[in-house]
């Protein structure tokens, strides 16, 4: 997917430590792409960090051409996120 970091997701990517590995391996193949609020959609994986598991959550805009990566974050709340089917 072709996309670009937010000023925002930048930071954010940084402060909280997010590889920018990780997240193109979470655009490129999302284990779910759920909607969220308005055009924006969050793909997700579930991944293993430091022999824990979380959800690493991207929120993208890709109404827009190049996509837009808003935000990433990752959480262990994962059956709140979960998008069932």
């Amino acid at each position: 997917m072709k996309y670009r970091l937010s000023e925002h997701a930048r930071q954010e990517i940084e402060r909280r430590g997010i590889p920018l590995a990780l997240l193109e391996t979470v655009l490129e193949k999302p284990d779910q792409v759920v909607p969220e609020r308005g055009v924006a959609k969050a793909y997700q994986s579930k991944c293993e960090i430091r022999g824990k598991m979380f959800l690493l959550r991207v929120i993208v805009d890709d109404s827009v051409a190049p996509a837009v990566v808003v935000t990433a974050y990752r959480t262990t709340k994962i059956e709140k996120y979960w998008g069932k089917p």
